[in-house]
């Protein structure tokens, strides 16, 4: 039994592993880099040089950039934003289904930014942060 919860614990870990993605904050290709602390700003309505672009909330990537990008988890992000919406100071993020709409709306406008996978980028748009 002892064997059969120790291979199942290393399968969910490997598993989890397999799904973690390398996200990468993609922008128009004429932006500047940025640091981490200034997409933690921007994607928490504390910045207003360039407009984020989320994900849908449901989607894996949602949760793991938020976490990396900012150390905080879901229900954190949305408590922040639901202050600062109510207090009429910021609107939240637009969210898009996916990668795809994340990079074409970031390609499309010079003051967009988004994050998607790493393998999921293309010439239309460019690397601005790396978030491993």
């Amino acid at each position: 039994m002892a064997k059969r919860i120790a291979l199942l614990a290393t399968l969910l870990v490997g598993a989890q592993a397999a799904l973690a993605a390398d996200l990468v904050v993609v922008a128009h290709p004429s932006a500047a880099p940025v640091t981490k602390e200034q997409v933690a700003d921007l994607f928490l309505g504390k910045g207003q040089s360039l407009t984020p672009v989320d994900q849908a909330e449901g989607s894996p990537l949602y949760a793991e950039f938020y976490r990396k990008a900012t150390g905080r988890d879901v229900a954190q992000v949305k408590a922040t934003w639901a202050r600062l919406v109510f207090s009429g100071k910021a609107q939240a993020p637009r969210q898009l289904p996916d990668s795809a709409a994340v990079k074409k709306a970031v390609a499309a406008d010079p003051k967009a930014i988004g994050y998607i996978e790493k393998s999921a980028v293309d010439s239309s748009v460019k690397v601005v942060l790396s978030l491993d």
